[in-house]
């Protein structure tokens, strides 16, 4: 009777498990799915699904592990005080070092894919521009939008991802209705599939990262572990289903040797959907998945840059003034901005870079903290993760091989799908 009576006491009243599910979910998909068919192209759909099914758990258990720690410390504790407080001052620097470079990185490929994605909708208007400047005009106007306040990023990300749902339902619902069975199950051209798929992971642990959001869902949920545990499990979930769903549309629709041609055009979003706009004998469906790619990258990049500027505004101690918004700005969007316009078409390059980052944050720092915190908490009769210490491993290596896959990819000491 004590421990449902604590548990009552521990659960906020009117919160539901199906919002802290979407917070999940929402952060997980973003524009960095539109990488998933180029790079999955080499082993192709079935070794593709295997390896997404992977991912997702290991990245589901390294996302509990870090609730398991999270659960031992006041909801409000940040990723910064828990790595701190577990792993001490060298990780609470390499920790912060790697989050920081994750969100430029990834503010810089939304920034690659936005100027992709709207030169293909301008040339659909029969406007051509540069990408480097389509990329510039994107990162320009979305950067007001942060600038002005958080509530604006809010309400304009809500209207976004409203209109993602209707848009990606419409044109993946037509795509899934027109695939051709035979181009998922006897693809054409090269019949090597293993080997391309080392090169892969790091694309597959950069299309699940919510872990940001762990620590969150502890400060919103207090401290029902079982909630929490369900809410990432269905917002992993349904991520994995997008994904599935997505890879059927798209190579279920473009054959095997067509992904040759996206990937020596630079594999960029405006590319790939180029691409399956051929395949859609509509316009007004062909309209819907441009709309859809536009507001993924342009939701994500929101998402995204929303952290690194408020990240920033901490670390320089420049305050919510105008002046103080300003300052932050700069430094939030000019770096990026910049390597957007010198290298308009690094999309592939920078999402790759964004998840060997993500090995050391969301993947090994967690388990390590895990690890560490059964040590400090010998006693606790609180959750812990299932598998004991032999599962802390398989995240690390997870993690490590992941990394070493992207070093070795970049060196051209891996085979990659061209």
């Amino acid at each position: 009777m004590a421990n449902h009576m604590n548990a009552a006491k521990n659960k906020p009243v009117g919160k539901s498990l199906l919002g802290g599910a979407m917070i999940i979910a929402g952060t997980t998909v973003g524009a960095g799915m539109f990488s998933l068919p180029v790079v999955g192209s080499g082993m192709w759909f079935g070794y593709s699904i295997l390896m997404l099914l992977g991912i997702w758990f290991c990245m589901l258990m390294s996302g509990l592990l870090l609730l398991e720690t999270n659960l031992h410390f006041e909801p409000g504790a940040s990723f910064d005080t828990l790595t701190k407080e577990t792993l001490g001052q060298f990780w609470r620097i390499v920790n912060g070092v790697s989050i920081a470079f994750v969100l430029y990185i990834l503010t810089y490929a939304y920034i690659s894919g936005g100027g992709s994605i709207v030169n293909h909708s301008l040339q659909g208007m029969g406007v051509e521009l540069p990408q480097s400047v389509a990329g510039l005009v994107f990162a320009v106007v979305l950067a007001c939008i942060v600038l002005i306040s958080t509530k604006a990023v809010d309400r304009i990300t809500t209207i976004m991802l409203g209109g993602m749902i209707i848009t990606f339902f419409l044109a993946i619902g037509n795509l899934l209705i027109e695939i051709d069975v035979t181009k998922l199950l006897e693809p054409d051209g090269n019949q090597r599939f293993i080997p391309y798929l080392w090169a892969a992971l790091p694309f597959g642990l950069a299309s699940f990262g919510y872990h940001g959001n762990v620590p969150s869902l502890v400060k919103y949920y207090g401290k029902d572990a079982s909630t929490i545990i369900k809410a990432i499990f269905v917002g992993t979930f349904i991520a994995l289903i997008i994904y599935v769903c997505w890879l059927v549309a798209t190579m279920g629709n473009i054959p095997r040797s067509q992904f040759s041609e996206i990937i020596a055009q630079g594999g960029n979003m405006g590319v790939l959907v180029g691409a399956l706009s051929k395949v859609i004998e509509s316009s007004w469906l062909n309209s819907m998945l441009t709309l859809f790619a536009n507001l993924a990258v342009a939701s994500s990049f929101l998402g995204v840059t929303l952290g690194l500027f408020d990240y920033l505004a901490d670390l320089f101690g420049f305050d919510d003034s105008r002046s103080g918004r300003m300052k932050t700005a700069i430094v939030t969007f000019v770096p990026p901005t910049v390597f957007g316009l010198l290298f308009p078409d690094g999309f592939l390059i920078a999402i790759g870079f964004a998840a060997l980052a993500a090995t050391v944050w969301a993947v090994i720092v967690p388990a390590l903290m895990a690890y560490k915190s059964r040590q400090q908490f010998p006693n606790s009769q609180g959750f812990r993760v299932f598998g004991g210490t032999p599962l802390i491993i398989l995240v690390v290596l997870y993690g490590v091989v992941t990394g070493a896959c992207h070093l070795l990819a970049m060196a051209n000491l891996l085979p990659q799908f061209s």
